[in-house]
């Protein structure tokens, strides 16, 4: 029976995932599983992980993230589902993760080595460096302030030229910037 499928506790342990935001009627006749100190509730069937929560990203020694239905829900408490394929070992030493912008929406994400959709032009980063990256990199996307210094006809190329070296080479911001 499906609904008593039990994965091992340790299997989520130092792990990091990326969950799709689906809608509830997706956990009708499944039973909670595992309710956490925090609220999030966690259905377990064959193929992956239903959780019902509130908050995602960095949990006690996992780094979970929603990526939410477009058009966005506006309810704060999420559905998201995983599969278990899709749960790629995580720690603080090794090169494991890239970066990922999205212009249109002026964001930036992190994405597992092991992710298929991983090309390899993007530079793999330990957790410390990808999360100096990011911050880097959404400044650039959100801020104007340092493009004063530059001649330019289009920020936007600008900055996206920018980024692109930041991903995809381990040139430092100031490096790319002394070469603009």
């Amino acid at each position: 029976m499906e609904n008593t499928f039990r994965p091992s506790p340790k299997a989520f342990k130092n792990t990091f995932c990326v969950f799709q935001e689906v809608f509830p009627e997706k956990i009708s006749g499944l039973q909670v599983q595992y309710d956490s100190k925090s609220g999030s509730k966690y259905f377990y069937t064959k193929e992956g992980m239903y959780r019902w929560s509130n908050h995602w990203g960095r949990l006690a020694n996992s780094k979970w993230r929603l990526e939410p239905m477009e058009p966005e829900t506006e309810s704060k408490t999420k559905l998201g589902f995983a599969a278990w394929s899709e749960f790629y070992p995580d720690n603080a030493a090794e090169e494991l993760y890239y970066l990922e912008a999205n212009y249109t929406k002026k964001t930036v994400n992190y994405q597992h080595k092991n992710n298929p959709n991983y090309d390899a032009k993007a530079i793999l980063r330990t957790s410390f460096e990808t999360t100096k990256k990011i911050k880097q990199i959404r400044n650039l996307l959100n801020l104007t302030s340092w493009a004063k210094h530059y001649e330019y006809e289009d920020i936007d190329a600008l900055r996206k030229q920018i980024i692109e070296q930041l991903i995809c080479t381990t040139k430092t911001l100031d490096e790319i910037k002394r070469e603009l």
